[in-house]
């Protein structure tokens, strides 16, 4: 696993321990950044169950100004820190360990906004359309925000939630990433 564009292009980063994670494959990753970039002339990004930040860290490698890393699991916040100081973007990132729903709120009280966010939940946990309804509720996301889900490929997702619309879907194996961008009528 590494970084595959950008300032930081070549880094190599670190797994977290054990197999609570499923890592996104550099593969997939670069197919993410053909679709929705692959460069980016600033913004925030937030990467929710950020698992190794290695999305979040990209964005901020091919251009984002700022990336917030949410994730519950204490493995996968270590992991997301070191990747963070590898990488070099320590002092362009915050790390939060707690629950989705939970960093929402907090988020949504610190009046943050997001131009991308990284939705890349397990596989088993089917609440996308509730997660963008409540970012959309909460003004998180502008309308022009980009929002990638990375889910199970046998998972088919709404066309619309709110007021984002599915732009594209791809399958890579067991693997379906699916884009929705914000509509602005």
């Amino acid at each position: 696993m590494r970084v595959i564009s950008g300032t930081a292009k070549g880094r190599s980063l670190k797994a977290v321990p054990g197999t609570s994670t499923r890592p996104t494959t550099d593969k997939v990753k670069e197919a993410i950044f053909s679709m929705i970039g692959p460069y980016f002339d600033g913004g925030q990004v937030l990467d929710l169950f950020a698992g190794t930040g290695g999305l979040g860290i990209e964005a901020l490698s091919r251009g984002m100004d700022k990336a917030v890393f949410i994730d519950i699991e204490k493995k996968s916040i270590d992991t997301i820190g070191h990747n963070l100081v590898i990488a070099g973007f320590k002092d362009q990132a915050e790390i939060y360990r707690t629950d989705a729903t939970r960093a929402l709120k907090a988020l949504a009280k610190r009046e943050q906004r997001f131009e991308l966010v990284f939705l890349d939940p397990p596989y088993k946990m089917k609440f996308i359309a509730e997660l963008i309804s409540t970012m959309e509720e909460q003004s998180i996301v502008p309308m022009n925000a980009t929002i990638v889900v990375e889910h199970d490929a046998k998972d088919v997702l709404e066309d619309t939630i709110g007021g984002f619309k599915q732009q594209r879907r791809s399958d890579y194996g067991d693997t379906a990433v699916t884009i929705y961008k914000g509509s602005a009528e």
